[in-house]
């Protein structure tokens, strides 16, 4: 088992300062645009096993995208997310529009269970080369990684028995503050930069590459934090990995990836001081989650 340190030792060296991005290439050999690092093989075949065997300790839900009180708009339709999620250091529920500033940043993001010691151990890590590596002007008063999205990617199983390939995420933005990083493990993904003038005109990819199995992302900076959305296009389908999800029989995973961000603390409420409107709407996705989380069980 990991034991996080109380202080790490700083590793990983600034990427190359280019005022132009390049054409994708091989993983290996690319160079990168100024505030995007890449680490191939990140994770150590020990430390993935350990987080392989903590995620079969986890019970991944489905959620729905609108609620009762947060209905669909006028042209949208209640539909579920193309995958199951789990969250760590606070859970955002979808029905309540995720965390948004400045505008929507109260009530969005509810205390969750914190990050196993492995995971502790590699954040510390992480925060270290974002600190290295990103100037001071990227990286926000109080910055830390202190929330965790799992996303779980893969094929939705229908009742005929045929397989819907949702293994992607459309363009959008992280709206938390300073340097987003990620870990993927399984197949890989083509992660893609892309400019945008809206749904009504076709976006234009600016930079991609594809991120492997045990690699390690981070992007940060107004270019990409501001300027430009981002989208996982494809996984592939080369390598017959499969992760089993406790519980949900009615989809294959064949990717797996933490999405590590920072939410103010100020912003992270507990379950109980959340506004009824919004506590009803989640109510229902905290008694399944209670069902397996001694934390969420002491949260109702």
């Amino acid at each position: 088992m990991f034991k996080p340190k109380g202080s790490s030792s700083k590793s990983g060296s600034p990427p190359p300062k280019r005022g132009l991005f390049q054409k994708s290439q091989p993983s290996e050999t690319k160079t990168l645009p100024h505030n995007l690092i890449y680490k191939n093989a990140f994770i150590s075949a020990r430390e993935k096993q350990e987080i392989l065997t903590y995620l079969k300790t986890l019970y991944p839900i489905w959620e729905m995208r609108y609620s009762k009180n947060n209905p669909p708009p006028e042209n949208q339709k209640q539909r579920p997310l193309l995958r199951p999620v789990y969250w760590l250091g606070n859970w955002q529920f979808a029905c309540l529009n995720y965390y948004h500033p400045p505008k929507g940043i109260y009530n969005r993001c509810v205390q969750a269970e914190g990050y196993p010691p492995i995971l502790e151990y590699l954040v510390q890590k992480i925060e270290a080369i974002v600190r290295d590596s990103y100037e001071q002007r990227d990286i926000p008063r109080g910055w830390h990684l202190n929330t965790c999205l799992i996303n779980y990617y893969g094929n939705q199983i229908q009742e005929d028995g045929k397989r819907l390939d949702c293994a992607r995420v459309g363009e959008h933005k992280d709206f938390e503050p300073g340097p987003v990083a990620s870990i993927s493990f399984g197949e890989k993904a083509l992660f893609q930069f892309v400019s945008s003038r809206g749904t009504e005109s076709k976006s234009n990819v600016v930079f991609q590459q594809w991120l492997e199995d045990s690699s390690l992302q981070i992007f940060g900076g107004d270019k990409f934090k501001r300027h430009l959305f981002h989208r996982v296009q494809r996984v592939e389908k080369k390598e017959d990995t499969i992760f089993p999800l406790n519980e949900i029989d009615n989809f294959e995973t064949r990717r797996i990836n933490f999405t590590f961000r920072y939410v103010p603390d100020e912003h992270i409420v507990p379950f109980s001081r959340l506004p009824a409107e919004a506590k009803e709407d989640v109510q229902g996705y905290v008694q399944k989650l209670a069902e397996h989380s001694e934390f969420f069980k002491s949260q109702l």
